[in-house]
């Protein structure tokens, strides 16, 4: 598009110049912009750059039938009718010892990887780290050439929306293929894995362009080519890319110590939006609630509380929960993060040494409860509509196993399917501790505070381990 116009551009200029221009006087050349000048580099750039990405080809290991996962028991002709199949992605050569950054999702659960450079050499690779959390990985070639030609890692910080890019990888199993496009998007999730930051482009991506390059206009890798948003599994001028920024913190983790060491809080937080935020008494949207605070965890040695909002880390302003997550993770631990916080009708300072986030694969006791059960009150009198609550006493305490350190509250015994109090996402098990920042010791104090709360109400509830605020509207 931008080389279109530029040569429009020339056609206008040579037409004007014909008709004002005295007969026998020489026509200025025109001066070339430096978008065109740029775009007449790119076959340079591209030719260049090409060499360092490879074709990953894996076979899939043959999944397991659940007997024989549990018991130790092969079960007959299961494994002929699961044969092994090849997996195609693509990958970037970072280091000229033969490393190479791809997404995880590419070599989960492979066996025999194998990549193949541009001029079609074939190489046998092992794994020499995985992240699941952030989908990359990093491979080894086992007796990587001494001709490879690494891809040189660039800024992603530094790309703005706009920003013209390359994408190169291997579509639909085609072989290496080159597409431009631009910057789209940023700071996208997607739901597909733990930590999410990801850089959206209007480059044609489809299958097999997982773990490729993106690029600027210069050559350097700014991103890992990931996922595709599309209706026909084909490219729809929506992909997806990890930021090079991410990938390389996470590639230096995994090959000093063979995993990614993120920062760690130790609190439940959600993103304040507008309702939570008139809630709150702040002037706009933005920033981040502190729902709970794990005892001795790094948050609560600093100084944090339940019902703070984090506006700033690092003098910069945080947008949401999942920017922040980010944020705290990518500084590791032993960091020191320094926070604005509103707390009331303040602000203050926070800092706090950051430890390493525990492995949360395993579900703790006591974090989850049922919804919508059947027995609940559909319509209890002065209360909010679906919510049935009992005092909190030795029997429901020991019920739902409420931790000793709360004194005061109302548990939740059923949630009405349908109901505002499903809507709102409460559950059983819940103790209400809190309406709108008043303290709640029993259900008349409750029906009291949230009667006579305004249209947006906030209820603090403990949930396990941890506390959470839940919004409403009445």
């Amino acid at each position: 598009m931008i080389n279109h116009f530029y040569v429009t551009g020339l056609v206008l200029m040579a037409l004007a110049g014909s008709a004002n221009a005295a007969p026998k006087r020489a026509m200025a050349k025109p001066v070339k912009s430096a978008a065109a000048m740029t775009l007449q580099g790119l076959p340079d750039v591209a030719e260049r750059v090409v060499h360092g990405v490879v074709n990953i080809s894996a076979k899939r290991r043959p999944r397991q039938h659940p007997l024989h996962q549990f018991f130790g028991m092969p079960q007959p002709g299961y494994e002929r009718r699961q044969p092994t199949r090849p997996s195609l992605g693509s990958g970037v050569i970072v280091r000229r010892n033969g490393l190479v950054l791809t997404n995880y999702h590419v070599i989960k659960d492979s066996e025999g990887i194998e990549v193949t450079l541009k001029d079609g050499r074939v190489f046998n690779c092992s794994v020499a780290g995985v992240d699941p959390a952030s989908d990359l990985a990093v491979l080894k070639m086992v007796k990587p050439p001494k001709d490879l030609r690494p891809v040189q890692m660039g800024n992603s910080d530094s790309l703005r929306l706009g920003s013209p890019v390359l994408a190169i990888g291997n579509p639909m199993g085609f072989g290496h293929t080159v597409t431009m496009g631009i910057v789209s998007g940023q700071s996208r999730a997607l739901g597909l894995a733990d930590y999410e930051d990801h850089i959206q482009t209007d480059a044609a991506i489809n299958p097999g362009n997982s773990g490729g390059a993106l690029l600027d206009f210069s050559g350097k890798l700014v991103g890992i080519n990931t996922a595709i948003a599309s209706q026909t599994g084909g490219s729809q001028g929506i992909g997806f890319a990890i930021p090079v920024n991410m990938a390389r913190r996470i590639m230096r983790d995994l090959l000093k110590s063979g995993r990614v060491v993120r920062g760690y809080l130790g609190i439940g937080i959600a993103s304040v939006d507008g309702t939570m935020a008139k809630a709150l008494g702040l002037k706009r949207a933005g920033g981040v609630l502190v729902e709970s605070v794990e005892d001795g965890s790094p948050a609560e040695k600093g100084g944090l509380k339940a019902g703070d909002v984090i506006l700033e880390l690092a003098g910069k302003r945080v947008a949401n929960a999942r920017a922040l997550r980010n944020r705290i993770a990518a500084m590791g631990k032993g960091a020191v993060a320094r926070m604005l916080v509103h707390r009331g009708a303040r602000t203050v300072t926070r800092q706090v040494k950051l430890g390493e986030r525990p492995d949360f694969t395993k579900v703790r006791p006591g974090m989850g409860g049922g919804q919508g059960l059947p027995g609940a009150q559909t319509k209890p009198k002065g209360r909010l509509d679906g919510l049935a609550l009992k005092p909190l006493n030795k029997g429901t305490r020991q019920q739902y196993r409420v931790p000793a350190r709360i004194h005061h509250g109302v548990v939740v015994t059923g949630v009405a399917a349908g109901s505002a109090a499903a809507r709102a996402k409460f559950q059983e098990g819940d103790v209400i501790i809190e309406v709108n920042r008043k303290r709640v010791r029993n259900m008349n104090e409750f029906n009291r505070a949230y009667n006579g709360s305004s249209a947006q109400v906030m209820i603090l509830v403990q949930r396990g381990r941890r506390t959470r605020f839940l919004m409403l509207r009445k």
